[in-house]
């Protein structure tokens, strides 16, 4: 087979196992003789198309085994997989669409809509139509040349500030990123993998789905985030493995479901994506959980540090230590390794980083050092025994009276207030102070709580520097399709009325 990519992988797994369950969705099985019949039919249908090696296919939809076929069928081709964050409005899906140069929008009815407001001239099929598609495709082999080290996915950036950039990743990239997930979580043959953050996020790709199949496990497949959902799946079906986003353990553990819950079968819980409070992680723990947390980018592929389970009690709040084939450091502005205990930039280099920004030589040229470090924008510090802990991004850092503030460090803080469901801290301008503090707090339900008391709470476990001088209650914040917070969208909210904090 000449297809050295992830086209190739659907073939070599049939071989191996063709009756195991690859996937599971509602009351749907796919095993994986049954993948690689539907995505080699699906190939051939994109080839008559005109897909041709190269040439880049969109996905939009929610989780579907459909998002796994196409990209499987896209790869046999030699092509390269868009993935869409079907959050998004019409004009922003065209953006990504005409950046990309997609020939072919494959998309879910459920986006029907959003789709039928585009105004481009990408050739578009719903998923309905792709069902045809597959059922009239050819179920001989496809064998097209794919070398590693060409672009397998691009995938488009949150977009917290300003337009989206497209992270490409290499077949090699993805590889690599899977051996590392081998080597930290032992997956295992019988993994059954919950695929309940959303697909076109880099880290339910790429550190759950992608690894569970290149080992013959389960992928149950969630459509959307629902914690009531999670109980049932993880109960009927055994869930041993489960990546989420610190909102969605959080959205878990506040639950009805959450104290009767068998969630007995589970064996490692992974999350990532941003900060995530201790107390939260403790919570999981005291249910006898293992709760591992990792650090990376979409453009490491995603995983750069990973917490073992060894660890995960011991060094609970660390995100680990860099992950088997990468190198890992935390750097000072002239890019100087900072010493232990010293915060600086997040720099990775390794197999799995980035070769670099689609058709974007000025971000790749920012994004990589000429010895090929990526710089992350986020800040950490290395500790003597080489465990990274993530302080925050550079631009969510502010200066307060001449003090660094984190906000992800207060933010933290007041989750362990027993009113506070989530906050976000961002810096605002102040005549005394240069910047200070502003919180914004959402509160669980039926919890009543003023700013003086949060506060107070503050002043007992914080520096004073580091207290907002602004809480405001709200009921819900701002995100992105993967979940991040949107600070700048935060940072532009007008100011009403006095300061009422610190």
């Amino acid at each position: 087979m000449r297809n050295a990519g992830l086209g190739g992988w659907t073939a070599r797994r049939a071989l191996m196992s063709p009756g195991r369950t690859a996937f599971v969705q509602a009351d749907r099985s796919v095993s994986y003789a049954d993948v690689h019949v539907r995505a080699t039919r699906l190939a051939w249908r994109l080839r008559g198309e005109g897909i041709r090696p190269g040439d880049r296919v969109a996905y939009l939809g929610p989780n579907h085994v459909a998002f796994a076929e196409t990209l499987f069928a896209t790869h046999l081709l030699g092509g390269i997989f868009v993935p869409l964050n079907f959050r998004l409005a019409a004009p922003e899906i065209a953006y990504m669409l005409g950046h990309s140069e997609a020939s072919l929008l494959v998309y879910d009815p459920a986006c029907a809509e959003t789709v039928r407001g585009l105004p481009g001239p990408c050739p578009v099929t719903a998923l309905a139509e792709a069902e045809t598609w597959m059922a009239q495709g050819d179920p001989e082999p496809i064998d097209v040349p794919v070398a590693l080290d060409e672009v397998a996915l691009i995938l488009y950036t949150s977009g917290t500030t300003g337009r989206p950039k497209g992270a490409t990743l290499s077949h090699a990239n993805l590889v690599w990123n899977c051996l590392n997930m081998l080597i930290g979580v032992d997956v295992t043959s019988t993994e059954v993998a919950l695929i309940s953050a959303p697909l076109f996020h880099v880290a339910a790709l790429n550190q759950t789905l992608l690894p569970t199949f290149l080992k013959g496990g389960t992928s149950v497949i969630m459509p959307s985030w629902d914690a009531g959902l999670c109980c049932d799946l993880i109960e009927k079906h055994g869930v041993t493995w489960m990546f989420g986003v610190p909102t969605m353990f959080a959205d878990l553990a506040r639950s009805p479901r959450w104290a009767d819950a068998d969630l007995s079968s589970l064996r490692t819980l992974m999350s990532g994506g941003a900060a995530i409070p201790v107390a939260l992680i403790r919570a999981y723990q005291e249910r006898g959980l293992v709760f591992c947390q990792g650090y990376g980018l979409t453009e490491t592929a995603p995983g750069a540090t990973f917490l073992d389970a060894g660890e995960s009690v011991r060094r609970a709040g660390s995100a680990g230590v860099p992950v088997f084939f990468a190198e890992v450091r935390v750097a000072r502005p002239d890019l100087a390794t900072a010493p232990a205990g010293e915060p600086g930039e997040v720099l990775i280099r390794g197999p799995n980083v980035t070769p670099g920004y689609w058709r974007d030589p000025a971000a790749t040229a920012a994004a990589l050092t000429g010895d090929g470090w990526f710089r992350s924008g986020d800040i950490g510090v290395m500790d003597a025994e080489g465990h990274l802990t993530i302080v925050d991004r550079v631009k969510d850092m502010y200066i307060s009276g001449g003090e660094n503030v984190y906000p992800a460090e207060v933010e933290g803080v007041l989750f362990t207030h027993p009113a506070v469901a989530e906050a976000a801290v961002v810096g605002m301008p102040d005549q005394k102070w240069g910047e200070a503090g502003r919180a914004f707090v959402v509160l669980r339900p039926g919890a009543v709580v003023d700013p003086g008391e949060l506060a107070d709470f503050l002043r007992t476990r914080l520096a004073k520097y580091k207290i907002p001088a602004r809480f405001e209650i709200v009921d819900s914040l701002p995100r992105t399709g993967s979940g991040k917070i949107r600070k700048t969208e935060l940072r532009d909210r007008p100011v009403a009325g006095e300061v009422n904090g610190a």
